[in-house]
């Protein structure tokens, strides 16, 4: 009697009569007039709409609408928002690209940090993202990643915060000015109070913590050693930039002797508790490696084409089994946070891809093009994966109630109903309807619930005017 009291005072929310409700379950069901029962922020029931109660504390008819998972952004730079299209930073490659804007990210201070945070989230969130992981990497002039994680609490979306970290400064051979990078001792001691002070790893968590030291060029081997020690010991998980530019891969080898992937195996970097952001150029070898030892993979086509990096091997990771999400990366090297228009975007890259292999010829042994419903599959079940979540990923009952609706009524998908759920990829897309986090409107109606979005858009222009000038 006492569990059933219980159960009763708990909040319940109906979504009922979605057009298309796709569950991304083991079995991909897509249910035609479909909903969710969802009780204390987690999945009770799915089904058709006539299977659920009839009664709930909140009802939200979702016709016209499909709706499906909340999306997983596995890979950004939120402060990377205040430096978008910087003139002398659009035509360059990493390494240049880099090098223009250490120098401004050396002014950033504790309240830039803040405002950037909640800017790239609430785009996340009109865009269709539940859950963000970001890699804050620089700490300058006191800013710490409380700072981020404080601005992306009152957004409200599921947050898996990086403690990145840079101690290879130029003088000691790495790429960064050292005005930018930090002692060994002091990054250690700050992922253990971080990580001791925030990082919550039971279901429904709302924040994680990664260890992240940022990549080959930037952290000494001695850093990479000690944080998957430190992570594997409070049992995080660890991530870096990989394998992203040819300039890495000569990098690697000149100073270490190895290549990227074979360095990561120097340092005791594999395993399924470890992901990589673009891991572009591979060999055959390596994708067997991240194959043997559960590695993960943060695709970010936009930023690869907007630097001019490569193409990923997207498909051959997926005909492997390599769990692979989707990033949209920073917001200088993206210049947006759209996760629709990203998830589009690896649809298109890797076609494209595929048809500088052959996919333009015809017969059997043409590679095969990918689907929407495999780019929808990353984004959201492969995202869960890469992060190490099993609460998130797709709708089903136990897991946690984050789901996304999309009004089809639009004129974005006009004549593309036959296959609504295909067109939110092969459409252009915009800002999502309905965005739920546990059970709670993040997105309602296509406005945003949790920031004041104009009052925001002020006070980061302000920020990044004054991060900018004569730079």
């Amino acid at each position: 009697c006492l569990s059933k009291r219980r159960k009763e005072s708990l909040s319940t929310l109906l979504i009922k009569n979605a057009l298309v409700l796709a569950t991304m379950d083991d079995n991909r069901q897509e249910i035609s007039g479909g909903g969710l029962l969802i009780r204390d922020g987690f999945i009770e029931s799915v089904g058709k709409t006539s299977d659920l109660p009839a009664e709930a504390d909140e009802i939200l008819d979702l016709s016209g609408c499909v709706v499906l998972p909340g999306l997983i952004n596995t890979h950004h730079h939120f402060y990377q928002t205040l430096t978008r299209a910087i003139p002398g930073a659009q035509n360059s490659n990493l390494f240049n690209w880099l090098k223009t804007l250490y120098p401004i990210w050396g002014r950033m201070t504790p309240e830039d940090i803040y405002i950037s945070t909640q800017t790239a989230m609430a785009e996340l969130a009109l865009s269709g993202c539940t859950t963000a992981s970001d890699h804050l990497y620089l700490f300058p002039n006191g800013s710490k990643l409380d700072d981020e994680i404080e601005g992306a609490r009152q957004v409200g979306l599921r947050f898996h915060a990086s403690r990145g970290s840079m101690s290879l400064g130029e003088s000691k051979g790495g790429l960064p000015p050292d005005s930018v990078v930090d002692s060994e001792e002091h990054i250690l001691e700050d992922c253990v109070r971080v990580v001791e002070k925030y990082h919550d790893p039971k279901p429904g968590s709302m924040l994680q913590i990664v260890f992240a030291p940022c990549s080959p060029f930037s952290v000494s081997t001695e850093l990479m050693r000690e944080s998957a020690k430190l992570a594997r010991h409070y049992g995080v998980h660890l991530h870096t930039h990989l394998a992203e530019t040819e300039d890495e891969e000569a990098f690697t080898l000149e100073k270490f002797g190895l290549r990227p992937v074979d360095y990561m195996a120097s340092v005791d970097w594999l395993g399924n508790d470890v992901w990589f952001a673009h891991s572009v150029h591979v060999s055959p070898e390596d994708i067997q490696v991240y194959k043997k030892y559960g590695c993960g993979v943060a695709h970010c086509p936009s930023s690869n084409m907007r630097l001019g990096s490569g193409f990923a091997p997207l498909m051959e990771y997926l005909r492997e089994g390599i769990h692979v999400g989707l990033g949209v990366d920073g917001s200088a090297s993206n210049d947006g946070s759209h996760m629709l228009a990203e998830v589009r975007q690896a649809l298109l890259m890797a076609r494209l891809r595929a048809g500088l292999m052959g996919a333009s010829l015809s017969g059997e042994n043409a590679p095969k093009l990918i689907t929407a419903r495999e780019v929808l599959e990353i984004a959201t079940r492969g995202g869960a994966a890469v992060l190490g979540r099993k609460d998130i990923g797709s709708l089903e009952p136990g897991k946690c109630g984050d789901f996304i609706a999309v009004n089809m009524n639009r004129l974005r998908y006009t004549g593309s109903l036959t296959d609504p759920l295909s067109a939110l990829v092969f459409c252009n897309p915009g800002w999502v309807d309905f965005n739920y986090v546990q059970g709670k409107a993040i997105v309602k109606n296509g406005e945003l619930m949790t920031v004041n979005v104009p009052d925001l858009v002020q006070r980061h222009n302000k920020a990044a005017a004054g991060l900018v000038r004569n730079y």
